[in-house]
């Protein structure tokens, strides 16, 4: 869908933020809505907040292009209570704000709606109670205001925030509603890792603009929204130069956010040198983790350790995405017969993310230690029930994405769907295709549009990658079975997978099976699970889990 001029005040398109934020441990409940600016603002006197913030979620213009200003969505914020150097806006871009908190800071933010639609604000990655969560069934309207008033207690770590309203939060996103929140500890902080100027969010997204310099989404309507939306441009930090300015002669620390609708990067340097990985999601690894590329999904946060102490003023580097296998048969999806967006950069292709250009040389003393954090893995025999996973298989039935057959209920949960609180389970996630339509055939399991893993013909076009995140806690990867995955998909990606650390997102790719482990604790209630490709969110792959 392109955005004519006359519609733009109602409907804007651009992309989203990149971004690390926080979660929550309620001293005291406070959920207030301000209807219609009438209320006044309800928050609780007792709760008294190190870091108090207003987030506005507003239609702004920016100048991204020569000509004519480019409409979109953006979280404003304003600080009311604490540290100045807690909250940064990004300097001309459509991203929200960067938020840095510490584990243990009793937080305050007071989100605001000013835009057309319904919304709420989803803490992705932390560990919140389900009334600060930012569940669908939360939304908010034009006017009304939102208090969420917690502790931080997650680990130091790259998080983020977004919209989550059930239909559209894609839009939303895309739009430009999202910002990163920073969350550090004493752990990370004995570490002595680059700060300040050297500690740098990266946010990568693809975009598409009109002649008019707006923002298109949808074009390709129904196939995109199966699909999953790719632009045909990257932006970073919202901005399409695509150019970051560094010193020679220095150490940084590089937070990477995927902050695509559905779009999967390669992650890799121009001149074959390794990347770094130092930290992943919720979690410092506990050893870097020095590797050819990395395979990074929608919503997925690594950190990279960049060493510039031997490059020369006036030198470049390039990250680019390389080529890979998405297991869509025959590049179904790559812009071919359902390419949906038809986009100039295909899934899987090779291309520029962006530039580092070492425009002046300076010095630092960050040195990389030679051992990090060590997570403490979860152990399977603590699990209630190792030897019987919970199984959730993520597939096409009846042209919608379900999740075991069933798509979004705003409230309700299935049996297989409800958890007890202060125990440790095992999840079974699959990607091993369904049925499209009832019983077999053209659309089913082992006909023209079936599972066919093995990599034969048509088999696997109506299976794609689920990037599968899980609202409330991180979780430790235990296993990931290929054996059904076509072989050249896996050849394509195996060397820049990442199963160490604490994670809250996943990539599933297509004859994929993986096993999670993860405990509940803390909070009950009603959380979800989901496909983090925004338009298979939308569609219906998600669905509640309860903890009670």
């Amino acid at each position: 869908m392109v955005i004519k001029k006359n519609d733009r005040r109602n409907f804007i398109k651009l992309g989203c933020a990149g971004a690390s934020m926080l979660i929550a441990w309620p001293l005291f409940q406070s959920c207030a809505n301000e209807k219609n600016n009438s209320d006044p603002l309800k928050m609780n006197p007792n709760f008294q907040p190190d870091l108090d913030i207003k987030l506005i979620a507003r239609e702004i213009e920016i100048g991204l292009f020569e000509g004519e200003k480019t409409q979109c969505w953006a979280f404003g914020s304003e600080l009311i209570k604490g540290n100045p150097d807690s909250l940064r806006q990004i300097p001309n871009s459509y991203l929200g704000p960067i938020i840095k908190v510490r584990k243990g800071q009793k937080i305050r933010v007071r989100f605001k709606n000013e835009l057309p639609q319904k919304s709420i604000v989803h803490w992705h990655g932390m560990h919140v109670p389900e009334e600060y969560d930012g569940h669908p069934k939360n939304i908010i309207s034009e006017g009304q205001t939102y208090v969420y008033e917690y502790e931080v207690m997650n680990r130091a770590g790259t998080y983020w925030f977004h919209p989550h309203p059930h239909g559209k939060t894609g839009e939303q996103v895309y739009n430009g509603l999202a910002g990163m929140l920073l969350v550090s500890d004493g752990e990370e902080e004995n570490l002595g890792l680059p700060k300040d100027e050297f500690d740098l969010p990266v946010v990568i997204q693809d975009r598409s603009i009109d002649t008019d310099n707006q923002l298109v989404y949808l074009d390709g309507g129904r196939m995109d929204s199966m699909m999953g939306f790719l632009g045909d441009r990257i932006f970073v930090n919202g901005r399409p130069e695509q150019e970051l300015s560094l010193k020679a002669g220095c150490n940084y620390r590089l937070r990477i956010l995927n902050g695509s609708n559905s779009r999967i990067y390669k992650l890799a340097w121009h001149n074959g040198e390794p990347l770094k990985v130092i930290g992943i999601d919720g979690s410092i690894l506990e050893r870097t983790k020095t590797m050819p590329y990395v395979i990074l999904a929608p919503a997925k946060r690594i950190d990279i350790w960049l060493d510039l102490k031997n490059k020369k003023q006036g030198e470049e580097l390039e990250l680019k995405s390389l080529e890979f296998e998405s297991g869509m048969m025959g590049g179904m999806m790559n812009g071919g017969m359902m390419g949906g967006s038809n986009s100039h950069l295909p899934l899987g292709s090779e291309y520029s993310l962006f530039k580092i250009k070492l425009n002046k040389s300076g010095s630092n003393e960050y040195l990389l230690p030679e051992k990090l954090i060590p997570y403490n893995k979860l152990d399977p025999t603590t699990a209630i029930n190792q030897n019987n996973p919970r199984e959730f298989n993520f597939f096409m039935q009846g042209m919608q994405w379900t999740i075991n057959g069933r798509t979004w209920e705003t409230t309700d949960v299935a049996e297989e769907e409800i958890v007890k609180i202060n125990t440790t389970e095992i999840w079974q996630l699959s990607n091993r295709g369904g049925k499209m339509m009832g019983g077999g055939g053209m659309m089913g399991n082992g006909g023209m549009m079936g599972r066919g893993n093995k990599g034969g013909g048509m088999g696997n076009m109506m299976q794609m990658p689920h990037p599968i995140h899980i609202h409330q806690v991180q979780f430790n990867i235990l296993e990931r079975d290929t054996s059904e995955m076509d072989i050249n998909v896996w050849n394509s990606i195996r060397e820049g997978i990442i199963d160490e650390g604490w994670q809250d997102t996943v990539l599933l790719m297509p004859g994929m099976k993986i096993k999670i482990i993860m405990r509940f604790s803390d909070f009950k209630g009603l959380f979800v699970y989901h496909c983090h490709n925004l338009e298979h969110e939308d569609m219906g792959m998600m669905r509640n889990y309860k903890i009670e």
